[in-house]
């Protein structure tokens, strides 16, 4: 009896073991996967607060916290069964879903630049009168949430790429894709509630009896509006970067090497000049040189798909 209690307290300890392993397993893939998404994280959370725009303040945290829910059901609901089931039945299919991704966030980045130089506007406009508010908070909730799925999709493509990369198990691919977008859903919702309520928050405090809050509630009203537009300007910089570094990966994965090989060829050159500040410099270069080909890329999607494909259907109207 002494030496099955042993053998069984052995087993528990080896289960154990093996369970922590595959707990830092999914922490590690999970990390991984986070920070890769991280461009289009900051996209996300740059488009967000444009959902809110001409709500009352009241309906600005429930309305979030609506989408919020969306953006949820989208990853665990729909995404992450739909991108565990390819991964095992067509796993060569991931990397032209990253490309498809890739894609979309270059056309998407340099659509907005595009319209910043005084392009064609193609975006919903807000001089419209609000008629009926229950209605238009409905409507502007499912149009988030349509956007998120397009998003959330992109994010989970990256960090199933990168899961994969680091463990085999199903289950591990799994925990470590419903980390990521849990994680990534509460960071983002709750990095824009704190955004869009933050001019609140200085109304508040400009209020208060004391001289340093009321300064400090002043200071974050007038800057609420140059947070924003900073914002908007990385998400958008963020989007061509991510989107031209997919499809430079992308296609490497698929043996066009030429590309990647001169942005890499790039960086290795920047860092040889550059000495102490070799690390950063290459890292932008690369990054410049992604960003570069995502805005060349989507600047021929925007013309392909505002141009030519529009002047198709009005010729065969």
């Amino acid at each position: 009896m002494p030496g099955g209690l042993v053998a069984l307290l052995d087993d528990v300890s080896v289960i154990a073991k093996a369970a922590a392993a595959s707990v830092d397993d999914v922490s590690i893939a999970a990390g991984r996967a986070g920070s890769k998404a991280a461009g289009v994280v900051i996209d996300d959370a740059a488009v967000t607060p444009k959902y809110v725009t001409g709500i009352t303040p009241a309906r600005e945290l429930p309305i979030i916290w609506g989408i919020t829910k969306g953006s949820l059901r989208n990853k665990l609901l729909i995404l992450l069964p739909g991108a565990l089931v390819l991964s095992w039945v067509f796993p060569a299919a991931i990397v032209f879903l990253l490309m498809l991704g890739g894609a979309y966030l270059s056309y998407e980045g340099a659509e907005k630049i595009l319209e910043k130089l005084g392009g064609e506007h193609h975006g919903e406009t807000l001089e419209d009168p609000i008629e009926d508010p229950a209605k238009f908070e409905k409507e502007r909730v499912s149009g988030a949430i349509r956007t998120d799925l397009i998003l959330s999709a992109e994010i989970m493509a990256i960090s199933l790429n990168e899961i994969a990369e680091v463990s085999d198990q199903f289950w591990v691919r799994a925990a470590a894709l419903a980390a990521v977008g849990i994680g990534i859903t509460f960071v983002v919702y709750g990095a824009v509630a704190l955004i869009v309520k933050m001019d609140d928050i200085g109304l508040h405090l400009a209020e208060k009896d004391s001289a340093l809050a009321r300064k400090t509630g002043t200071g974050l009203v007038h800057a609420m509006p140059h947070v924003l537009t900073v914002l908007s300007a990385v998400g958008t910089v963020a989007m061509l970067w991510v989107g031209g570094g997919i499809i430079l990966h992308s296609l490497e994965q698929l043996g066009v090497h030429a590309p990647a090989d001169l942005a890499h060829g790039i960086q290795h050159a920047v860092e040889t000049a550059t000495g102490a500040l070799s690390g950063v410099l290459g890292w932008l270069s690369y990054a410049a040189s992604s960003a570069l080909l995502g805005l060349v890329l989507g600047a021929v999607l925007v013309l392909l798909i505002h141009k030519v494909l529009k002047l198709g259907n009005t010729h065969d109207g």
